[in-house]
């Protein structure tokens, strides 16, 4: 029972955000998990810094702010001020990865990359050791309620393999689709922090979905 349950915001009743984040804070959840995204990256747009700024006064969990957003480096001190743990950036968002990594870990945040679907685990193998997480997308970012790609479970196989062979103590972080079943599945085979959020929010009891997935 060693893994963080961090539900997606994505997910919550906007119109009683403060109450939803309050739930959260009462719950056996570990993170908040956030994500922001600007319609060009994924087809999406979902929420921005006015909504961070105002949740840091109401969230009492660690923020995981996953930016599924271009150019998110532009970005990196506008994340740090609104009290951010994790600051998450997509793989295929950055060219120059290794300089955004050491920039986020410069404005006092662990950093976290994220690779979609069909992006390979093993082309992290010159930068993991950088890194305090690694979030993998076991659906196609953009939008809540998708399908379990169910490759995921191998992919969290074989990132727990590299992270294990390079000594390292990097987190695995997996979002999309999780439930009890496949969180179960994912936990199993490595995973370290499961998001989760129309299991959780649409659910009847919260508080508890959350509990059973801290238990599995």
């Amino acid at each position: 029972m060693n893994h963080k349950i961090a539900p997606s915001l994505l997910s919550a009743d906007f119109l009683n955000l403060q109450r939803d984040v309050e739930m959260i804070n009462n719950s056996d959840a570990d993170w908040l998990h956030l994500d922001i995204m600007d319609g060009v990256f994924v087809p999406n747009i979902s929420f921005g810094f006015p909504v961070l700024n105002a949740l840091k006064d109401v969230c009492k969990k660690p923020m995981d702010v996953h930016l599924m957003i271009v150019e998110p480096q532009k970005f990196i001190n506008e994340v740090a001020a609104t009290g951010a743990y994790m600051m998450n950036v997509h793989y295929e968002a950055c060219t120059h990865l290794h300089r955004t990594i050491t920039a986020i870990r410069e404005a006092g945040m662990k950093a976290g990359v994220t690779l979609n679907p069909h992006t390979p685990v093993s082309l992290l193998e010159d930068i993991i050791q950088e890194l305090d997480m690694v979030l993998l997308m076991s659906v196609n970012p953009g939008y809540g309620g998708q399908r379990f790609i169910e490759h995921s479970v191998e992919k969290v196989k074989e990132l727990k393999k590299l992270v294990d062979r390079k000594g390292l103590s990097t987190l695995i972080e997996v979002d999309g689709g999780v439930n009890a079943e496949t969180g179960k599945r994912l936990v199993d085979a490595g995973a370290d922090v499961l998001v989760a959020g129309n299991y959780v929010f649409k659910s009847p009891d919260p508080v508890e979905t959350i509990r059973q997935l801290k238990a599995i």
